[in-house]
């Protein structure tokens, strides 16, 4: 079992490693924002939990960080991410990869600014027990 385990989440890891190079409350994801669990498992002190995040046009996922890095492929819309500088930080179109870094340092938001959903499939690699992301005001962008 745990083997097979192992195996399942190694194969996960490689498929959306190959493929590539959540939500905040302090500034709340917009209406319609969902997440749909695809995939979890644990492995040691590690959290490997695949989803499914769709974000409707003019939307935003709120201001946030990731305890750990996530690695995600854009299935369909285009997805602009901004930094805490409140500058693009890059425009993700389906069939992109996008990878983002641990740490509170790494504020960020990702914003629909299509007309089209955007459906992102994320891998979350995170300490056991971490929430998907972590609360974090506007840093004073003129946008949510």
């Amino acid at each position: 079992m745990r083997i097979a385990l192992r195996t399942a989440v190694v194969g996960m890891l490689t498929a959306v490693t190959t493929l590539t190079c959540g939500t905040a409350g302090a500034t709340p994801p917009g209406p319609g924002v969902t997440a749909r669990l695809l995939a979890q498992y644990t492995v040691g002190g590690t959290d490997y939990t695949l989803r499914e995040i769709t974000v409707p046009p003019g939307q935003s996922t709120g201001w946030h960080y990731h305890d750990g890095p996530l690695y995600g492929v854009v299935k369909q819309g285009t997805l602009s991410h901004f930094e805490s500088g409140c500058a693009s930080d890059g425009v993700y179109r389906a069939g992109a990869s996008i990878k983002e870094p641990a740490g509170p340092g790494n504020v960020h938001i990702g914003r629909n600014l299509g007309d089209i959903p955007v459906v992102l499939d994320v891998l979350y690699v995170l300490p056991h027990g971490a929430p998907f992301s972590e609360d974090a005001p506007n840093p004073g962008c003129s946008f949510q």
